[in-house]
């Protein structure tokens, strides 16, 4: 069967469930402006990461790469009252561009950004889970390190997702040989097969793999209670 998914449709379908209010466009124009690489989500993806956030109740969610607070936004906007997302970003220029975005949004009391490289910020940031919402959008060959923090420290029944699955087409371009579209067919499959998650794929944009985190299988903290939205680890 023929797929019908293109830019007309992401175009319909982003002005239905993903409309731009003023500040969303502001920071969608803005993150070039100010010199950031145009590499931001789309806004039927940031409407999606809303929708997944919101639908396993997050209140505790990591970003790894902010690039210009966008994805960051939408992330936010879909967390359970009182929820709070950190988000890790390495380039200065970036952390001070979506410090801005976050002010601009009224979302700077749950938005925190940890400026440094995500893989000397991530093993002092698992004494602070357990999570219920991880978003991956940094270097691709540091995905599968990411995985691994994630799958430790999402809670069962959390979700994870990792962006730019099609690399823009280059994934099942044989002749595509780059160590980055290596990296990411390696990733899919990896992800395709990994049994600690219910994974699948999100087809809009440049692909967002998804994946709920099975039962019993966080394997550093495997449940938590919460009271009064404060977490207490057994």
């Amino acid at each position: 069967m023929p797929t019908f998914y293109d830019e007309a449709h992401a175009c319909y379908f982003a002005k239905l469930f993903a409309p731009h209010d003023a500040v969303l466009q502001h920071i969608y124009d803005n993150i070039p402006r100010r010199g950031l690489p145009a590499i931001t989500i789309q806004p039927e993806e940031g409407r999606f990461l809303q929708f997944l956030a919101r639908a396993c109740g997050a209140r505790l969610a990591v970003e790894i790469g902010t690039l210009g607070g966008y994805s960051s936004v939408w992330i936010a906007r879909g967390l359970l009252p009182n929820g709070k997302l950190i988000t890790l970003e390495k380039e200065p220029h970036h952390a001070e561009v979506a410090r801005e975005h976050f002010a601009l949004a009224g979302l700077s009391d749950c938005i925190e950004l940890r400026l440094g490289n995500a893989h000397k910020l991530l093993p002092a940031l698992s004494a602070e889970g357990p999570f219920d919402f991880c978003f991956i959008d940094a270097e691709k060959s540091g995905y599968d390190a990411y995985l691994d923090w994630a799958l430790a420290n999402v809670r069962p029944g959390g979700v994870i997702a990792a962006h730019n699955a099609f690399r823009h087409g280059a994934v099942v371009d044989p002749k595509n040989e780059e160590p980055e579209t290596l990296a990411m067919r390696a990733f899919i499959r990896r992800w395709a097969g990994e049994p600690r998650l219910l994974g699948t794929l999100f087809p809009a944009g440049d692909g967002t793999l998804i994946g709920i985190v099975e039962e019993g299988e966080c394997t550093e903290k495997t449940h938590h209670e919460e009271h009064g939205g404060r977490r207490v680890l057994p």
